[in-house]
């Protein structure tokens, strides 16, 4: 059976009243009955991957600012760690302040995310964001796509000091969800950042819909209907 089918008799069990899942998800992985999932931003929920190279880079340049990508990336960095305030960044590299909403509009949604985002809250699922970015982007873009409904909480780098794959972002995330890690599934699209959730015992998912690397130590799926026939 293919991964979209088995999302789709999923469905069916919940239309006809099935209680198999009982409301919790059942993680195929581990065989536990799990009901956590901590979303990445950058590559899952929204669909660019690198949004340095691919967004705000292009979007500087454009518009007058620093032509340096290593620039850019460094206060960037710093940024995303809470060292400087948005509108700081914005100076650094040489662009108003004003612009940043037209910047922000630029990201997408990844396809699929909306309806795995209703069919997680019809299952009671507890949903939280733990992504690496500019604190006030991050909320902006919440408001944004209207994302804020969907997640119990979210764990931002720009607030939390510390960036993926530190080990203290995850231990942020398992005190402010109140969960041990092995009830927690992690998805993320780097290697790197899930390699050091699994360290802790965080389930982890390698979201990969460009089938762009392997990766042993983690399930692997390439859509959010595959996301949800492993959970």
């Amino acid at each position: 059976m293919c991964a979209a089918e088995g999302y789709r008799d999923h469905k069916r069990m919940k239309i006809m009243g099935g209680n198999e899942y009982n409301n919790l998800s059942y993680n195929r992985i581990e065989g536990k009955i799990l009901k956590y999932v901590a979303l990445d931003a950058m590559g899952v929920i929204y669909a660019v991957n690198d949004d340095v190279k691919d967004l705000l880079y292009p979007f500087i340049v454009e518009k007058g600012g620093v032509n340096n990508y290593g620039r850019i990336k460094d206060m960037y960095i710093e940024a995303s760690l809470g060292k400087m305030s948005a509108s700081d960044f914005w100076r650094s590299v040489g662009i108003a302040p004003v612009l940043e909403d037209e910047y922000l509009d630029r990201h997408r949604l990844s396809r699929g995310l909306i309806e795995f985002l209703h069919d997680v809250k019809s299952r009671d699922i507890e949903l939280w964001c733990l992504s690496n970015d500019v604190s006030q982007w991050s909320k902006k873009l919440r408001r944004i796509h209207r994302l804020g409904k969907y997640f119990r909480g979210v764990v931002i780098s720009g607030d939390a000091g510390v960036r993926k794959p530190d080990r203290r972002i995850y231990e942020l995330l398992l005190t402010k969800a109140k969960r041990k890690a092995d009830e927690i599934v992690f998805v993320d699209d780097n290697i790197r950042n899930l390699d050091a959730a699994a360290e802790l015992g965080l389930v982890t998912v390698l979201f990969d819909p460009l089938h762009q690397g392997a990766a042993a130590r983690h399930q692997v799926v390439s859509s959010f209907s595959d996301l949800m026939s492993v959970i």
